[in-house]
C-alpha cells in the first residue's frame, strides 16, 4: 500500500491566486472614484476675482494674447474654467492674471506648466527658480521664470494649488494625488499665473508680489482658500 504524495505546487498555485486576487482588491479599492470637487462648493472664477481691488484695476484696453490652437487644445482637456485679465494700477505697472482650474489632476490630465506653455508660443526660457511669496496670509512657494521673444522679457510667477495644498513640482502633485487616491477621490486642481512685460525682472517680481497681497485681501476666506490652499505662516 502507497501513501500518496500531496502535490505541493498546488499549494504555491494557490498562494500566487491569493495574492493576485488581493492585488486586484487594492488596486480597486485605491483607484480614485469620486471629484474631491463634488464636496466643495462649485468654483466661479469671474465672480471671485474682483475687476478691481487695492490700486488695481482691469485695463480694458489690453486684448488678451490668444495661445496657439493646440496649446488651446491641451488646455481645453486639462481645465474647465479659465480666466486671463491685465491689469493696471496708478503708477502705471501692468500684470497679466491668468487663473485655470480643473476637477481632475490625475495623471491623464495634470497642469500645464508655463515652462511648456511658453516654448510651444515661441519662447526661450532664460531663467527659472524656485522661490517664496510672503504674504499676510501665509507664505506661498512659487517658480519664477523669465520668458524671452525677440525684445519681449516676460517675468513670470506661478504656483499650483492640488487638492487643497500649494505645490510646484511634479513630485508634490504626485503625492497629493496619493493622498486623495487613499480615501478614493481625485483632487482638483488650480494654477495661478501673473506675468509682466519688463526688462527690469526684480522690480517685475516686486510688483507682482504686491498684486497677490492686494488680491488676496480683496477675496473673502473661501475664495482665498481656492487660490493658496493651506499655507504655513
Amino acid at each position: 500500500m502507497t501513501t500518496a504524495t500531496l502535490p505541493i505546487f498546488n499549494f504555491r498555485n494557490l498562494a500566487i491566486g491569493v495574492a493576485m486576487l488581493v492585488s486586484a482588491g487594492l488596486a480597486l479599492v485605491l483607484t480614485p472614484k469620486q471629484m474631491a470637487e463634488a464636496d466643495r462648493p462649485k468654483i466661479d472664477l469671474e465672480a471671485m476675482i474682483p475687476q478691481a481691488f487695492g490700486d488695481w484695476q482691469v485695463d480694458g484696453s489690453i486684448t488678451p494674447v490668444q495661445v496657439a490652437p493646440d496649446v488651446q487644445a491641451k488646455l481645453d482637456k486639462i481645465y474647465s474654467q479659465t480666466l486671463s485679465r491685465t491689469y493696471v494700477n496708478g503708477n502705471g505697472e501692468r500684470v497679466m492674471l491668468s487663473i485655470a482650474y480643473g476637477g481632475d489632476q490625475s495623471d491623464s490630465m495634470q497642469a500645464h506648466r508655463p515652462e511648456v506653455c511658453y516654448p510651444a508660443q515661441g519662447f526661450q526660457v532664460v531663467r527659472q527658480v524656485s522661490g517664496s511669496l510672503s504674504t499676510r496670509f501665509g507664505t506661498i512657494s512659487v517658480k519664477r521664470l523669465v520668458a524671452a521673444h525677440g525684445k519681449r522679457i516676460e517675468p513670470i510667477t506661478y504656483w499650483f494649488v492640488t487638492g487643497g495644498r500649494v505645490n510646484v513640482d511634479s513630485l508634490e502633485r504626485k503625492m497629493a494625488q496619493l493622498r486623495f487616491g487613499l480615501t478614493g477621490q481625485i483632487p482638483d486642481g488650480l494654477l495661478f499665473r501673473i506675468s509682466s512685460i519688463a526688462s527690469d525682472t526684480e522690480g517685475a517680481f516686486s510688483s507682482q508680489t504686491r498684486f497677490v497681497e492686494a488680491l488676496l485681501q480683496s477675496v473673502d476666506d473661501q475664495g482665498r482658500a481656492r487660490l493658496i490652499g493651506q499655507l504655513g505662516g
